[in-house]
Order: structure tokens, then C-alpha cells, then sequence
């Protein structure tokens, strides 16, 4: 039995709720260990050499400090607790040991200097945050030093922020404006060393994310003018010279370019060298619109004449506000709309800062490629991708037996010499829902028996890893029983540790022999649908 080294908490107390199982026994082992473990270090300014440590981290329970300098660990303490060693003048190898409430421990190195001399060749970089408002950050390092102070400046907040040597502190002003911070860097000397400068708290006024990402449909379903991810409109003119104040520029978030009018009072848009378009078959225009200060947009639609309508939106400012318009709201004020050259956009009130992206006319699809597929439909247009040397296709069913009479079927050929993770992906229109089920059937044709086939969904517009593939996914694998016949193999999602009922997935991608090179072999794919 494990001999287990606790103080008693109330987040203690939650920690075994939730963790315990079905019948009330508490499942220390599936505890993790603890993690992010740190510790501020600061020392007394009095030649003394006086060191204290306040550790902090994630699961943990209790520390000690093992000091690196031939002295006995101190006790265990309590999180939120420190504790102080008295060194020599030298640079030590200190262990912070973070101990859980199973008993479980985790070591993280602290270096430590101690010395006599004051901090030298302190330098100090002090940064705005692109992504919240008032946020600056402050890194300071100086050589013989092992901590230091920030004081912020703000009226009625006089206390520092510690940080150690190197490492970064931030801090959240109040109000936009211009402030003295003040950096004190420490040694274990008498003599401190330090740094004023000003900075400016500065208001986030760009947007810091994307747009939501638009959604996969046909061509014929869709009328583009500005987005990444259908084909757009060609000409367009997104500052015609109208005569008015507006600013433009096209700004560019990563590599996700969206348009940016500041001093907006009214801004046109002009399609295709004014050639019209007819929109009269559409049912939406939508527009992801981000501002900081404007709470209302006016869009017109032009016509000839000209002829123009406006329909006002309200808008929320600091994030993205998605504007889907009827193109009835147009219609209903007498206007028709299959000659349609011209957009105008008005901001309420007037000389404020925008952002717009995926700018299109829309209508709601007869049917999407979603699950369950089956490859029948006349009107869609299965894009599958392959990759790795995988060619993929959507063909006649040329093995119309046993449990697969259907017409068309998705055909995977693995060329000879084919990567092992070798396969072919095909972009949902309408993104995976778990509550029709969380198993995948998928019907195979395999030329062999032992076949590892490895169903994979990804979330498009999850943040890249280290492969550039999306870094939110599940995979799930199984293999064929029989050769040279349609079988239909199980995926069970929930078998997949990253897999969450609440991702809308929208990719899915097949891999045939997975973990084999290609022997120039074809695998056909059909009915893939969920189930419970």
C-alpha cells in the first residue's frame, strides 16, 4: 500500500468527487501527476544570501526544496506556502518537487544565483499584446541577478509584480494611455539596479482571429466577391473612387487577408468593371463584419439607374458579427435584383474603423456532402484529394455483388511505391454531428485480407501541427476479413482519446493499407454512415 503524503484542501475534497467512479471508490491512480510546475525565487537585499521560494503548478498538493547545495531537502509545505535557505555566494541546481494527492511527483530544475555584486547590464523589453487590450508585457534579465520588481504605474495599484531573472511579467492596465514602469532588478546585494521607461497601453482595434470559417458548397449554390474559399467574382474593385474620406487597405491577420475601411462614412464596392451579375437565384448575402467602435452597418445593393436599397445591421463590437441578409429584404422594398453591379456600405455613426471578409451571395442547398455518403447524388461533386501517391475517384461500381448493388463507389488506387500514409481526404458542406451517432460504418473493398484501413476527421480550421496537417483530429482504425468482396468495417469515435462529441469535424479522410508502401493495389470505398 502506497504511503501517501497529503494536506487537506477543499480543492482536495472536489478532486476526489471527480474522480471517483460509478460506485463511489475514489481511482487515485488516474490521477496525473503534476504539471507547469515553477517557482518564483527572490532573495533578501542584505548580503545575507536569503532565499525564498513560492512554488506553484497544476494537481499539486504539496512541495518541498531540495537546494542543491549538499543541504537536507526542506518539509513538505502547502500550496500557496513558501520557504526560505540561506546560501553561500554561487550559482545552485535547485529541485522543486511537487508531490499530488496520489502521491505522484514531479521534479523541475530551478537555477539559482546568488550573489553579492548588484545586478549589471540589465535589459529590459516591454511589449503591447496584439490580442488584448491594455496588456503589455515585461521581460528583464541583468547579469548576477536572480529576480526582479515591476512597478506598473497605474494610479492605485503601487504594489510590484515579481518575476524571476529572464523570465516574462505581464499586466492588464485599466484604461488606455501612457504610463511610467518602473523594472528593479535583484541580487542577493544591497544595491539594486534599475530601469523607467514609458509605454503605452494600448486598445486591440484589429480583429486578432478570423472570420468563421465559411462553410464547403457547390459552385452553382454560390456568388463570391471576397473569401478564400470559393472562386470569386474577377475585376472587383473594392475602393472605387467615389469621392469620399474612407480609408482602405487590405489587412493581413497570419496570412488571413480581410479588407480594413477606417474613417468610414459610406465606401462602394464595384463588381466585375461593372459588368451586373444576376443574383435573383441567390436567397443570402453574407458578410463577417469586425469592429471596434461602429455599431451599425448600412448595405445597399445598386442596380443600374442607379437603384439602390439598404438594409441596416446592428453590429457587436470587438468581435465578429456574421450577417446573413435575405436578398428578400431588397426585393421587398420594389427592387429586382438580377442586374445588381454595385455594393455601398454605411457606418453608423460615421469615421470609425471596419474589417470585412467573406463578402458572397448564397442559397441554401438542395442537398450537401455530409454524412451519411453514398456518391448517388447527380448534383454534387465528391472533390476527393488524393495524396501520398493515392489517386482517388468516384466511379461506377464495377463489383456490384453480395452487400453492394449500388451504381457508384469511391475508388482509392495505392500506387506502386506509395507512402504509408498514403490515402484521400473529401471536405464535409454540412459538418459532422455525434448526435446521430458515434460509430462510422464504412463499406470496403479490399484485394486482401489484414488490410489496415484507418478512418481519419479532422477540424479544417484548427491550428496547424508540426505536418501542416489540422492539429484538432480523431483516427480510428480497423482491418478487412475478406478479399475481393465488399464488407462493411465498424469505427468506433469514441475508441479515438481525442475524439469530442462537440467538434463539428469537417473532413473526412480515408487511408487504404495504412502503414504499408504501396503495392499498386485499388481499394473501393462506399455507405459511409453513422450509427449508435
Amino acid at each position: 500500500m502506497k504511503k501517501i503524503h497529503f494536506i487537506i484542501h477543499i480543492f482536495v475534497f472536489a478532486l476526489l468527487i471527480a474522480c471517483s467512479n460509478d460506485t463511489g471508490e475514489v481511482d487515485l491512480d488516474n490521477i496525473a501527476s503534476p504539471q507547469n510546475i515553477t517557482a518564483l525565487t527572490t532573495v533578501t537585499q542584505d548580503n545575507t544570501g536569503k532565499v525564498t521560494f513560492l512554488p506553484k503548478g497544476e494537481g499539486a498538493t504539496q512541495y518541498k526544496i531540495s537546494y542543491g547545495d549538499g543541504s537536507s531537502d526542506s518539509d513538505y509545505f502547502g500550496v500557496g506556502s513558501s520557504v526560505s535557505h540561506i546560501y553561500k555566494e554561487g550559482v545552485y541546481k535547485s529541485k522543486i518537487i511537487a508531490m499530488g494527492l496520489n502521491g505522484k511527483t514531479t521534479e523541475v530544475e530551478k537555477e539559482v544565483v546568488v550573489s553579492f555584486r548588484a545586478p549589471e547590464n540589465l535589459s529590459v523589453v516591454i511589449t503591447n499584446d496584439l490580442i488584448v487590450s491594455n496588456k503589455i508585457t515585461v521581460t528583464a534579465s541583468a547579469d548576477f541577478a536572480l529576480f526582479y520588481d515591476v512597478y506598473f504605474g497605474e494610479p492605485g495599484h503601487p504594489d510590484p509584480i515579481s518575476a524571476n531573472n529572464g523570465e516574462p511579467v505581464s499586466y492588464t492596465y485599466q484604461a488606455a494611455g501612457n504610463y511610467t514602469v518602473r523594472i528593479v532588478s535583484k541580487s542577493a546585494a544591497i544595491k539594486t539596479t534599475e530601469h523607467s521607461e514609458q509605454v503605452t497601453a494600448k486598445l486591440v482595434l484589429n480583429p486578432t482571429t478570423s472570420a468563421p470559417a465559411p462553410p464547403g458548397r457547390q459552385a452553382g449554390d454560390v456568388i463570391s466577391i471576397y473569401s478564400s474559399k470559393y472562386t470569386n467574382i474577377a475585376g472587383t474593385n473594392f475602393y472605387p473612387n467615389w469621392g469620399q474620406s474612407t480609408g482602405y487597405s487590405e489587412f493581413d491577420l497570419n496570412g488571413d487577408k480581410m479588407l480594413n475601411y477606417t474613417n468610414l462614412n459610406y465606401q462602394g464596392i464595384a463588381l466585375a468593371d461593372n459588368v451586373t451579375i444576376d443574383v435573383s437565384g441567390m436567397e443570402y448575402i453574407h458578410l463577417d463584419v469586425w469592429t471596434a467602435d461602429l455599431e451599425k452597418l448600412e448595405l445597399s445593393l445598386i442596380k443600374p439607374g442607379p437603384v439602390e436599397r439598404p438594409v441596416t445591421s446592428n453590429l457587436t463590437a470587438n468581435q465578429w458579427t456574421s450577417l446573413d441578409i435575405p436578398i428578400t429584404a431588397f426585393t421587398s422594398q420594389g427592387m429586382t435584383v438580377n442586374d445588381i453591379f454595385q455594393l455601398k456600405l454605411v457606418g453608423t455613426p460615421a469615421g470609425k474603423n471596419l474589417y470585412i471578409d467573406n463578402i458572397y451571395f448564397y442559397k441554401t442547398a438542395a442537398e450537401t456532402i455530409a454524412l451519411p455518403l453514398d456518391f448517388e447524388s447527380s448534383t454534387l461533386n465528391y472533390a476527393w484529394s488524393g495524396f501520398g501517391n493515392v489517386d482517388a475517384s468516384v466511379v461506377a461500381n464495377a463489383n456490384k455483388a453480395g452487400i453492394n448493388v449500388s451504381n457508384k463507389v469511391v475508388k482509392l488506387d495505392k500506387k506502386s511505391g506509395a507512402e504509408t500514409w498514403g490515402g484521400a481526404s473529401l471536405n464535409f458542406e454540412s459538418p459532422f454531428d455525434a448526435s446521430k451517432g458515434t460509430k462510422v460504418k464504412v463499406t470496403v473493398w479490399s484485394p486482401k485480407v489484414g488490410a489496415a484501413i484507418l478512418y481519419k476527421m479532422e477540424l479544417s480550421t484548427s491550428p496547424k501541427d508540426g505536418n501542416g496537417n489540422p492539429s484538432v483530429n480523431l483516427e480510428v482504425q480497423a482491418l478487412t476479413t475478406t478479399a475481393n468482396a465488399w464488407e462493411v468495417l465498424t469505427f468506433d469515435l469514441t475508441s479515438a482519446a481525442s475524439f469530442s462529441t462537440s467538434i463539428k469535424y469537417d473532413r473526412v479522410i480515408l487511408f487504404p493499407d495504412f502503414g504499408k508502401t504501396g503495392l499498386g493495389e485499388t481499394y473501393y470505398f462506399d455507405d459511409i454512415k453513422q450509427s449508435n
